[in-house]
């Protein structure tokens, strides 16, 4: 008699589901993973009891640990859930998230794999709070038996600043839904532009840099509007430099739209400003509109998406083969980029480069990257037991 073999069992591990990209690729993963249900029982783990900006799949059990933000309830509720359920492998995505499922998996039979989606080196602060996650990150992502980055010189990072062993490194970029994307931007639009506008998106945060984009803005002296999306701690610090460059009425913060691709369709071009990322989705989402963009080359991704090289050694604007790059912190060039965009040859040019290279990054491929990675982790060795007596301990002598 035939048996039918048992599915693996595979816990999906975030913070939430709340707006962000690694929700949104969290929830392109889990919904573009229905047709392996035969071989596979998924379900999902959300730490935090937050609002969902992208909804599970229906048929995706889902846990709702309700940890608060904390790493040692987040840790805590985890590991009850790995003892209650026993998956086969946990894969988790940001860094507290996987910093738990180290600790929830710790001398138990159970494997762990992470993504990484940013570059840690320059996305954990330079204090005493940056300092302790540093220690997590060593002691725990070395554990893991892969490591997803997003981008290599995330991958770069991992290896030569945490202890994690390049071999066991995977480089999968983020899956972009072009199709969705482009269909989306057919609805109507939430925010009606008058005349040409350049567009911007993302936190209003210090390492977004959108200082520098309005300064770049008022330097470049070009027609039209500068539209910046999104919210944050740093609105009332942007809004004093718009009124200081004399730029009122030209620079626009409407916050975070439900439906931001309509607007980000009809812009002139798109803007990159950030001193670090580690997969820009934003920057691909609009290259799959077809805009022409311009990023600062920051660690990491924005070099590998637009010159398909490493980043570093740029001293001014760099018209690369899918973009253009130029220097952090380089409002100069940025500025000049946004004047080469005045020339309509020259943005058609790089309106047709950018929506060809993000095919490069259909869901499909990425899925299946995903998949082969998940098989890996489940068919390695099993690691070393942890030394210490459990999590508790472990954490303790974290810091």
């Amino acid at each position: 008699m035939e048996h039918t073999p048992v599915p693996k069992r595979i816990l999906f591990v975030i913070n939430s589901l709340a707006g962000g990209g690694a929700e949104r690729v969290m929830a392109t993963l889990l919904r573009h993973s229905g047709d392996r249900r035969d071989r596979y029982a998924m379900s999902l783990a959300l730490l935090d009891e937050e609002a969902s900006a992208y909804a599970p799949p229906e048929w995706l059990p889902v846990h709702r640990l309700d940890s608060g933000g904390g790493l040692v309830r987040s840790a805590r509720r985890l590991r009850a859930l790995v003892g209650e359920t026993r998956p086969d492998l946990v894969l988790s995505f940001l860094t507290r998230s996987n910093v738990a499922a180290c600790l929830a998996t710790a001398g138990r039979d159970v494997p762990f794999a992470i993504s990484e989606r940013v570059n840690t080196s320059a996305h954990l602060p330079r204090n005493i709070s940056g300092r302790v996650s540093r220690t997590l990150v060593r002691r725990a992502y070395p554990r893991a038996r892969r490591v997803i980055a997003v981008s290599e010189g995330v991958a770069e990072d991992l290896s030569a600043n945490f202890g994690v062993a390049r071999a066991r490194v995977r480089v999968l970029a983020n899956p972009v839904d072009g199709d969705l994307i482009r269909a989306r931007a057919q609805e109507p639009d939430s925010l009606p532009v008058d005349g040409p506008y350049v567009v911007a998106m993302g936190r209003l945060v210090p390492n977004k840099n959108f200082a520098l984009l309005i300064d770049a803005f008022a330097d470049a002296a070009v027609p039209g509007k500068l539209v910046i999306l999104g919210e944050g701690p740093e609105r009332d610090a942007l809004e004093r430099r718009i009124a200081a460059r004399n730029l009122g009425g030209r620079v626009l913060l409407p916050g975070f739209l439900d439906n931001p691709f309509p607007l980000i369709a009809g812009a002139d071009c798109y803007v990159l400003p950030s001193n670090a990322e580690g997969f820009p989705n934003g920057l691909v989402e609009a290259m799959a509109l077809g805009l022409p963009v311009i990023s600062t080359d920051c660690p990491s991704g924005p070099s590998e998406i637009l010159a398909e090289r490493p980043r570093g050694g740029l001293t001014g604007l760099d018209c690369a083969a899918h973009g253009l790059l130029v220097p952090c912190d380089d409002h100069a060039a940025l500025a000049e980029g946004l004047r080469r965009y005045q020339d309509p040859d020259f943005r058609q040019r790089y309106a047709a480069a950018a929506r060809a290279r993000a095919d490069a990054f259909s869901v499909a491929a990425s899925v299946g990257r995903y998949w082969e990675v998940i098989e890996e982790a489940l068919a390695d060795a099993p690691l070393a037991a942890p030394r210490t007596n459990g999590p508790a301990q472990w954490l303790r002598a974290s810091r």
